[in-house]
């Protein structure tokens, strides 16, 4: 993942803890020390679904949310390959419109009714990148949220 999942601040009770004398800066040593935490099978399923949905790994997502960090959710890959791909068909309307209006010869045959299609695509293009963002931004069905 490339960092977009938003954390919310640490609760000032881990915030002093990580500041004590002696304590290394967050990150810089070395996590030496395990937790074992026995888990149901469901338990450990519905963990790694929350941690691969966040976008982390089992042991980040754990250690996040213990620590009081507020896992907010990251983009879903898919509607982001959804929308690269609508962008695509907008810059190939774009460039064959572009193309149109410089009278290139290769275009000489493409009248008004042809440039007029092109631009109602471009629309329906914009349209459907419209959709995909909203289903981007808005949680899903069940997919509220972590609230840590």
């Amino acid at each position: 993942m490339d960092g977009t999942v938003k954390l919310a601040a640490r609760p000032a009770a881990v915030e002093a803890a990580s500041a004590a004398p002696g304590a290394a800066p967050q990150g810089a040593a070395r996590r030496a020390h395990h937790l074992r935490v026995p888990v149901s099978p469901g338990e450990k399923a519905l963990i790694e679904a929350q941690a691969q949905r966040a976008g982390m790994s089992v042991a980040r997502f754990l250690r996040e949310v213990g620590q009081g960090y507020r896992i907010g959710g990251v983009v879903d890959y898919e509607q982001v390959r959804e929308l690269a791909r609508i962008n695509g068909d907008l810059g190939r309307l774009g460039g064959l419109l572009k193309l149109w209006l410089t009278n290139d010869e290769r275009t000489a045959q493409f009248g008004e009714a042809t440039l007029r299609a092109v631009l109602a695509r471009i629309e329906a293009t914009q349209d459907q990148m419209g959709e995909v963002m909203m289903k981007v931004v808005q949680p899903r069905a069940g997919r509220e949220p972590f609230s840590g």
